[in-house]
Parts: structure tokens; sequence; C-alpha cells
């Protein structure tokens, strides 16, 4: 045997050492003709051995010619000059790759090296599987046969049977091809090869995100797929390109997408975004569609056109810009069509501009300081209902720059709001600017407790209104303890000045509300004690948790009705607030006398199941006085009982009941039920409230019933019906300034939907019950589709 052959079986040896043990099987299937690093192939240190000594050659010899190999590696008998693994796949210059094979063979004479059987090439985060690489290094070739996987450094893979590279490891021909992107997403291809400037084209190609086997492993036909005529990826863009697309849906081509682009790492990509269609009952047929333009990888440009068949088209805008500082996001629509411009007395009908505004956005100035922002204007109260943009009776501007850190928060704010309210005047709605709040933690303790500060001021300014103006300055001590025998004991002192002004008190129709003209002040003082104490068992086959609570509150009589009433007016005892030191939401109403409050905690947790219930009461020294209307649940020296269940089982059942009795003769003063049964799949939700206040003197406080309603049903494993429906169980005997008639449907919606891993399609109808303006009752029709890896929808 010839020199040359002993050197090529020693490679061949070698090389077994370390590539058995590491690749048992290289299945083949890899797919993304994706990379252009210059690299070139060094085998690693287990394939780069020593020269071997005369007794191992002779033993190599002699097991050759035992087997009748005669010349194995079809190597010449010529003795070539001697040469290593190094000399042979380290050559060229370039970035190093790791080898392994279970065989490998150089020829010196081609100068072709030959690798076999789970052939692996490493450089980095890329690499190449196959049944076998062969280099020629005259033509600086490398072709890659069998099973082929190909993955570059962004994670994309190429399936494919054979594949053409250079000795830069740049991607030539290809045939019957498979991609897989790691953003998600399949290119399957006839043919393909990469062009001059690096770029890799496809041709017969087809794209989709769906998965092409069941759950069985078994081929399946995608719900939607992408076909062109050529697909051209650019891996320094990230970027596909599609020429000559055409949406295919279960087969059928429905929908040409003329200029389709997607970026393989995930990112947006400029175009169209899937039409919507609708047909309402005042707009008639509705075609919307947008198109999305990314600048730059920090800020993009949505617009959109919707035309309508009975109404003129409108046109919208979106903006969104991410800086060094922070966010924002600008939003606008914009039309002509006919409105109600008057609601008091005979409406009038008139055609103006209309449109919408929305922008808000944040920006952290520093670790410490923020400023965030919202401004929502409509041109009139029923724009965004009548094109259905929002359901929203009122829209709130705000701006508030804050300041925080881990003893200290500021705030300086202000707001305004539009009403959408058809009756409602918005000469009433006041502008809070400044809004300005102050609270600061005391480093040291004093008497083992911790101290708060606060400082606050609001200014409340209508055009047709009483105006406010409040300061007040105060300081909260609070010390929580356990004692020995297990008791949780929380002691708490306030003392607060405040001072207001107002002007115009009499254009404020509730009396209570009003407080007097022009400056006044008032002092509050409160002490409180609160001692919990929990037991801990075993019961039912799980942990019970028993906890009885009283809480002793104690205030001096307090001027309420000196002030105003502009942010406590919502008053209502629930299980939320019941020990609470001042049940008001606000700070112009406070709590005097004194009280003693108890209740009862229970829960019982075990496996999959989980029950809470809570109830209790609190008793006066003295009754309270006018501003507590009867009907509140507090105006008495006894307040009735509230209280709260909840049940839950795994993710499969969650049910709520919140509950006020009557404390004389337990009449349901409050009833609200939520409650949610089923699977993701297929679900019922219900809910149900009832306010029986019998409140008349305040219109903040009016009853109310209503019962909502939602559920989905899965018929088969892709397609599912849905429904609900909001309904007005009011009767006239609980509000007769709306006329209600005790049952009376606000909105309901019906649908069917299909949707599978990667598409979501369906068909809705809505019917709307209450004309407002020219946002009239009606039925609305709209076909929803979204398509998944493609961010349209």
């Amino acid at each position: 045997m010839s020199g040359g052959s002993k050197v090529a079986v020693l490679l061949v040896t070698a090389a077994n050492v370390r590539a058995s043990s590491q690749l048992a099987s290289a299945r083949a299937a890899l797919a993304a003709a994706l990379v252009a690093a210059p690299m070139v192939l060094a085998a690693p240190a287990a394939a780069q051995s020593e020269t071997p000594s005369e007794e191992e050659i002779e033993a190599i010899e002699r097991a050759m010619e035992q087997e009748g190999s005669g010349n194995p590696t079809g190597l010449l008998d010529t003795p070539p000059e001697p040469i290593t693994l190094d000399e042979a796949l380290l050559e060229s210059s370039g970035e190093r790759i790791d080898f392994e094979a279970d065989q490998l063979a150089y020829d010196n004479v081609a100068d072709v090296i030959t690798a076999r059987g789970n052939v692996v090439l490493r450089s980095d985060d890329r690499s190449v599987v196959a049944d076998e690489v062969v280099w020629d290094r005259k033509s600086g070739m490398i072709f890659a046969n069998g099973n082929v996987r190909f993955v570059d450094e962004r994670g994309n893979q190429l399936f494919t049977d054979s594949i053409e590279l250079t000795d830069k490891f740049e991607a030539g021909a290809m045939e019957e091809l498979l991609v897989a992107l790691r953003a998600g997403g399949r290119l399957a291809a006839r043919s393909g090869e990469r062009g001059e400037d690096g770029t890799v084209i496809l041709t017969d190609a087809a794209y989709t995100a769906c998965a092409v086997t069941g759950e069985d492993d078994c081929a399946k036909d995608p719900s939607w797929r992408i076909t062109a005529d050529r697909v051209t990826y650019d891996p320094e863009e990230n970027r596909v390109q599609f020429d000559g697309a055409m949406l295919e849906l279960f087969g059928a081509r429905i929908l040409p997408l003329p200029g389709l682009a997607l970026r393989t790492d995930g990112r947006a990509e400029s175009g169209f975004l899937v039409p919507n269609i609708r047909v309402s009952n005042v707009n008639g047929v509705e075609v919307s569609s947008e198109y999305y333009w990314r600048l730059a990888d920090n800020k993009d440009l949505t617009l959109g056109a919707f035309v309508f068949s009975e109404v003129a088209p409108m046109v919208s805008a979106e903006w969104r810009h991410l800086t060094e500082k922070g966010a924002y996001q600008i939003t606008g629509y914009a039309t002509s069509s006919s409105r109600v411009a008057d609601f008091t007395g005979v409406p009038t009908t008139e055609s103006d501009p209309r449109g919408y505004l929305f922008a808000n956005g944040k920006f952290q100035l520093t670790p410490e300081w923020s400023l965030t922002g919202s401004i929502r204007a409509a041109s009139d109260r029923t724009f965004l209902r009548r094109y259905d943009l929002s359901r929203d009776d009122r829209l709130r501007s705000t701006i508030n720059l804050e300041r925080i850190d881990d003893k200290s928060y500021l705030s300086l704010a202000g707001w305004a709001t539009q009403t959408l309210r058809i009756n409602a005047e918005q000469g009433q709605i006041p502008v809070a600017l400044p809004a300005f709040d102050y609270r600061r933690l005391i480093d040291d303790p004093v008497l083992g407790g911790e101290i708060q500060l606060q400082a606050n001021t609001l200014s409340l300014i209508r055009t047709e209104g009483q105006d406010t103006q409040r300061a007040f300055a105060g300081a909260t001590w609070n010390l929580s303890t356990l004692t020995n025998f297990g008791q949780v004991v929380t002691l708490t002192a306030l003392v607060r000045g405040d001072v207001y002004n107002t002007n115009d008190t009499l254009s404020t129709v509730t009396e209570i509300y009003r407080g007097n003209e022009g400056f006044t002040a008032r002092g509050i003082a409160t002490a409180a004690v609160d001692v919990e104490w929990p037991f801990v068992g075993e019961a039912f086959g799980g942990t019970q948790i028993f906890t009885p609570r009283v809480q002793l509150v104690a205030s001096p009589k307090i001027r309420n009705l000196a002030v105003p009433n502009e942010d406590a007016r919502a008053i209502d005892l629930e299980d939320s607030n019941l020990f609470a030191l001042n049940r008001f939401p606000g700070y112009d109403r406070v709590e005097d006398g004194v009280r003693v409050t108890w209740g009862v905690d229970w829960e019982l947790n075990k496996p999959s199941w989980r029950v809470k219930a809570n109830v209790g009461q609190s008793y006066r020294l003295e009754a309270q006085g006018d501003e507590f209307p009867d009907g509140t649940g507090l105006s008495g020296r006894v307040s009735d009982f509230v209280g709260r269940a909840e049940v839950r089982y795994r993710d499969f059942l969650k049910f709520t009941h919140r509950f006020r009795l009557d404390k004389d003769n337990l009449a349901i003063r409050r009833n609200e039920i939520d409650a949610t049964i089923g699977s993701r799949r297929t679900y019922m939700e219900v809910g149900y409230l009832r306010l029986n206040r019998d409140i008349t003197t305040v219109e903040d406080l009016q009853d109310r019933e209503e019962f909502r309603a939602a559920g989905r049903v899965a018929v088969t494993n892709n397609w599912s019906v849905f429904g609900s429906g909001v309904f007005n169980l009011t009767g006239a005997d609980e509000d007769p300034t709306f006329s209600p008639d005790g049952f009376e449907p606000i909105r309901t919606r019906l649908g069917v939907a299909y949707q599978d891993d990667c598409i979501e399609f369906g068909l809705t109808w809505r019917r709307d019950f209450i004309t407002a303006g020219d946002a009239e009752r009606g039925n609305t029709f709209q076909l929803f589709f979204a398509l998944r890896n493609l961010g349209f929808r």
C-alpha cells in the first residue's frame, strides 16, 4: 500500500475517535440558504493526530489486506508527499470551523476532501449537517449531499437534499428546499440560488406559518399559504420579498398580495394590512384598509382609509415613536358627515367636519422624574359611537409630572373631561388645574411607628358652575405589631388641616354638595385601633383560616357640610371599604364620631379548591349627619351588613358574590354576582348587579339593575360560536328619570369563528338598541380575518 493510502486511512481512523459517540444519527432537513460570513474548515483536535509509528502502519495495512479493500480511498498508487490533516484543511485563511464525521478521506492527487457519515460542520452559531460533504479544493466548491440541514447565525434553518457551498461557506444552488424561519413560518421552493449581491433567490416558492404536520406527526395541508413566482431573501436585512404573491385559503386562491414582504427576525415590515369589512345600519357597507410604514426601528406610521356606501369616506393615521427618554403615540380620524347638532328641544342636523384625536405617552426624564400625558378629544358627542370607535361616555385628557423615590412621592397634574352624554352640560364638567400631591415617609420611627406627611392642593374650574380650590396638609402615624398570642394589632393616628375657597355655590343643584361661599377652614383628627386574630387548622381535607377582626375609630365632629363635595360623592358601604378609616372615596368628606366595626374572614384551601367569605357591620355611638343619605347603608347608628363570598375551582370555575343587607329587615340593598365557568375554548360568563338603595335626593346614587352574559362553545376543534348581551332590568319605580320598562336590551352580539394554530376568521352580528343622535340603533355585521406571522388582522 502506498504512503498516500496510509495517510488517508490514518485520517479515517483518527476522525472516528471523536465523531462516533457524538452523532448517532444526523437527520436531514435543513433550510436556509442564508449565510455569507467567510469560513474555512478546521478539524477538531481529535482528528489532528501525530504521524503514526511503523507498528501502527503495519497493523492498518494487514487489516485492510484481510478485508480485500485494495485501495479503499480511491487514491493513486504513486506515493505522494506526506500530508497532514492540518495542511489539507487549513490552507485557506479565514474563520475556524469545527469538523466531525464518521469517515474522512483526502485524495491528494485530485485535491478533494471527502467526509461521510453524520458530517457536522460548526462555526460559532452556524452549522451544517449532512450525510456527505465533498470539498474540491481546486474549484473552491463544497458539496453537501443527503439530508442536509444548514443553520445560520440567526437561527434560520434550511433543509434540502443537496447544496453547493463556496470555500467561504456561502450557499449556491439548491433543489427542493425548505426554509424554517426562526421568527416562525416556513418557505418551500423548487430551486434556489445565491445572487452576486449575497441575496438568496427562490423560484416557485410557497410560505406559511401553519404547522405542516399534525399531532400524529403525519403531513397535513396548511390552512393558508402564500405562493409566489419568486422570493428574494436578504440575509443582511433579514427581509423576504415576494413577487407575484397570492394568498391561498384552504387550497383556494382568494387574494393577490402585491408588494408583500416580511422579516425573518420577527420585526415589522412596511406593507398593506388585511382589509376589514363591516355592514351597519347607519353607515352601510364599510371597507377599511391600512398601510403600515416602518420608518425606523423606533418609529412607524399607519395610514388608514374607510369607505362607506351611505356616508362620506373617513381617513385615519397613527404615529408611534420610541425616544431615548420614553414613547408616545398620536392617533386621529377625520371625515365629514351629518350629525345632530342640538339635543335640547327640537334636534337639528348639520353636516360638518368631524373627527377624533387620541394621543398619549410617557417619558422617564431621570430615574426619579417622569412625565405622563394623554389627550382624548372628539368633534361631537356621537362621532365615536357612530363609527364604532369607542363606547365611552366621557373623554379625559391628563398631564402628570411625577417624582418617586424610596421615601417620597410628588405629583403635579391636571386634567380636563369632555362629556359624551347626550343630556349632560359640558359647562358643569370641571377642569382640574393644578392638582398637586406630595407625600413623604419620615426616616426615623416615632414611638415605634411610621410617620407619613402629606400636602395636597386642587383647583376645579367650571365655565357654567361652581369653582372650588382646596389645600390641606396632614400627617399619619401607623404602627403594626404581632402579640405573643398571635393577634395583629394596628394603631393609627391622623391629623389634617383643610382650607377651601368656593364661588357660585348656588349653581350646584344638590345642596349637600355645595359648601359655604368663600373661604372655609376645618381641622380633622382621627385615631384607630385595629385587631385581627387569625386561627389556622385543618378542615374538609384542606386548610382553613378563620380571622375575626375588630376596629375602633374615633374622630371629633367635623365641618363636613361647610365645605363642597367634589370628590367623595359615590359613597356606598361595601366589603372593600368596611374597615377603611374613611368610607368616603375622596378627601372632601370625612367620617366623624366614634364607631366600632366587626368582621369575620374565613378561607379554605384544598387541592384544586379555594373558598373565601367575609361579613361585617359597624356601630356608632351617635348617628351620622346628612352627608350620608338614607340608603347608603351608613346613615344610622347601625350600618347595614356587607360581605362577599368567593369560590374557585382550578381555572374552570370562579364565582364571586357581593352583598349588602338592610340592618332592619335584611332586604337586599346590593346584590352583585360575577361567575365564570368552563375552559378557554368553551365557557360562560354571567354578571348581575342590583342596587336597591331608594335614594331619590342625590343624582349620583340612583338605583340600577343590570344583567350581562357572554359565552363561547367549541363546536369542533377549530369552529366555535360565541355571543354576549347587556340588558337593563331597571324598573320605573327604581329610576323614573329614564322611564325604563324593567327589561331593555342595551347591546347583543352573536358570531361564529374558526381558529387554528395560524389563522382566525369569523363573522359577528351585533345589535344596538339605544339611539344617541346620529348613532342610531340597528344591526352591524363584521367579517374579521387574521393571519399569524404576517403582522396584520
